[in-house]
Order: C-alpha cells, then structure tokens, then sequence
C-alpha cells in the first residue's frame, strides 16, 4: 500500500481533476492507510482491493465536488425529515429496509449508487451502466464470500460508502485487522462525515422527484449526536435481537470478509472488537435516547417482524403518520416470500471460536436488554 499522498495523486490523475472539498477526510484516510500498512497483513487481493476502494473513494469526492462547482443549484435541494435505522447489525433491520423499499413514495440509497454517486442518476439515460457494474460485483461477492444478508444491485445500502467519503466507516474494518484505525474510529468527531453524506444525498436527489428518504447503517448507534447534527429532524427505527445472537453472528461476518483479504485472521481479535464497539454503540445509543430524544425512536422486535413482516411496517408506518398503499403492501408481501431463504444464515460457530464468553458478555449489554423489552413489549 503506498502512502496516502500517493493514493491522492493516483485519484487526481485518474479523474483530471483537484479539488477533494473540505479537507476533513484527511485524518482519516492518513490513520486507514498507516493502519493498513502496518498491521493489516494484508494478501494480494486485500492490497488490490483496498487500494482501489480507497482509490475510488477519493475519486467520487473528486467527481461530486465537481458537480457541485458546475451546479451549485445541487446544495438548494432538501432533505426532509429522513427516516434512519440504528440498530445493532444482524437484528433485522437489512430485511426492514428491503421492505421499506417497496414503497413507491419514498426514497432507499440504493447499491448501484451508493458507492459511485457520480454522475447524478437524472443525468443519466437508463438504463444506468451503474446497476450492470453492480450486479456483477453483487455476484462476485456472492461467490466469494458467504451469503449473510440479502443482497441486490438495486436494492438498499447502507450509508457506510458514504461515510467512507469521508474515511470515518466500518466498512475498513469489516475488510482488514486494522486496531489503530478502528480505536481512533471510536473517538472521532463524524460530523464532518455525516455533513458530507447529506451533501452527497442532495445530489442523489437532485432532479429526481421529492420523496422521503429512508437511510440505514448500524455504525450511526455510536455516532447518534454527531448525526444529528446533519440531520436534526430525522426519525429513527430500531430493530431489536438478543445481542448474544448479534455479536456472533457478525464476528462471523467479519472473520469471513478479513479471511478473504488477509492470509491471517485473529478470530478472537474479532470477538473482541464487535464486543467492545457494539456494547459502547449501544451505550451511546442509550444516553441519546435519554436525552430528550426518546419520541423520536420506533422500536421493533426481531420475533415480531419475523413472525408479521407487514404488520411491523404498518405499525412503523402508523408511527410516521403516513399510508401504506396497496402497491407497497403488495411488494413486501412479495419480496418476504422471495427472499424467504436469505433473511437468516446458516448456523454460525460457537461463541468460543471467537474467545467469547456469552456470560461476560450479556452484562455489558445488560441496560440495553433491559429497555429492549420495555420498548417493543416482547419478553424473553
């Protein structure tokens, strides 16, 4: 991995162009790349691969600025309102925003776009060359790496492409051991990221109709006051699970995307790090609710959405103050049924494959569990 200097000089040179915007995502992208080379350990397709992501990013930053030097009408767009998931990963909520995105009236960031924004979607005549590139990275990915989510070209994202503009995401350390990077993740300030995400929002939504967006990534539960700062009229939806069940299960998505970039996987070193950065996540997510924040929040039990989809929607839907038409009950009904084989992967390695002990674990989540149940009305 070059220095990261290097990496700025490759982007300006693949793009013609020079002007990255604001200069907060330096601190960022100095930390990965000192992160990545010097504990990453990373095998040949982990240096290609991070190193044209990392390219890429910095592309788009190059790319969006320009759009909006040439079309500064972009920033009077609005962002009203946005409708958020901050849950714990694994609890759901990837299966909820696949839902939410059967709504014809409103807004999901879809994949096919969330990591190349640029150019503009009303700029282009579909079909757009973005979703054929997507689908067949959907596919490698499929084939590379075990299926854990449900997965489509133009189905939903998260926002972690979009924090990664500013080199402030998970994303890099769901990919690499990165211990540096990830614990200077833990006390940054995002409110650069999350600015530049609605930033980038506005052009997404530039000459596009007016609909309300509905966003998702589990990484904004340890980050909530700095994204309010960018968003202080959004609502948020929580899905909820054990967390026992969610460490696990996505200490086994870790271990199998690092597997595949690193020729060593500390398994425990992965246990470890999803306990300590969802347990304060969750802390975190606790104290915002408290403070005032708290009729801002819809809540819904994993059980319950498996048990009614539709149903948990309706009431989420109910809570917002908005209808749930015919068209959209019916894709929901649809996609649910489609998808049926891909909502829960199979089983996963004992919790001791990762140095864990279930019972150390449960007190340190032992505040959250105990308003989970008050919140969603389902008991253990």
């Amino acid at each position: 991995m070059e220095r990261y200097e290097e990496l700025l000089d490759a982007a300006r040179a693949a793009t013609g162009l020079e002007d990255f915007g604001d200069d907060s995502f330096l601190e960022g992208l100095q930390v990965l790349v000192r992160s990545l080379r010097e504990e990453a350990q990373l095998n040949a397709t982990g240096e290609h691969v991070l190193r044209q992501r990392i390219i890429g990013h910095l592309e788009q930053r190059l790319e969006i600025e320009d759009w909006y030097r040439r079309h500064p009408e972009i920033d009077e767009v609005q962002i009203k309102a946005p409708l958020i998931g901050v849950s714990l990963p694994r609890t759901g909520s990837t299966a909820l925003s696949f839902l939410l995105a059967e709504d014809p009236d409103a807004r999901s960031l879809r994949r096919w776009e969330s990591s190349r924004p640029c150019p503009p979607p009303s700029t282009v005549t579909p079909p757009d060359p973005r979703i054929v590139q997507a689908q067949a990275g959907a596919a490698a990915r499929r084939e590379g790496v075990k299926g854990h989510v449900p997965e489509s070209a133009t189905g939903p994202a998260e926002c972690q492409e979009l924090m990664a503009l500013d080199f402030k995401s998970h994303l890099f350390q769901a990919f690499a051991r990165i211990p540096g990077y990830s614990a200077w993740l833990l006390e940054a300030d995002l409110s650069s990221t999350y600015r530049y995400e609605r930033r980038v929002l506005k052009l997404l939504q530039w000459g596009c109709p007016d609909k309300p967006w509905r966003l998702k990534c589990p990484t904004h539960l340890l980050f909530l006051e700095h994204l309010d700062r960018a968003f202080p009229d959004a609502r948020f939806v929580m899905t909820h699970r054990d967390p026992t069940d969610v460490i696990v299960s996505v200490a086994h998505l870790y271990a199998d995307y690092i597997g595949k970039f690193s020729d060593r996987v500390d398994l425990h070193d992965v246990g470890r790090l999803n306990v300590q950065h969802w347990s304060l996540g969750m802390e975190r997510a606790l104290a915002f609710r408290d403070k005032g924040n708290e009729a801002r929040f819809h809540d819904i039990d994993f059980r319950a959405m498996q048990r009614d989809p539709v149903g948990a929607v309706r009431r989420l839907y109910e809570w917002l103050g908005e209808p749930v038409s015919a068209s959209f009950e019916a894709g929901m009904s649809r996609w649910w049924q489609e998808n049926a084989q891909n909502r829960e992967p199979g089983a996963h390695p004992e919790a001791a494959t990762y140095g864990l002990d279930l019972d150390q674990v449960r007190p340190l989540f032992a505040n959250y569990t105990a308003r989970m149940a008050s919140w969603t009305g389902e008991r253990s």
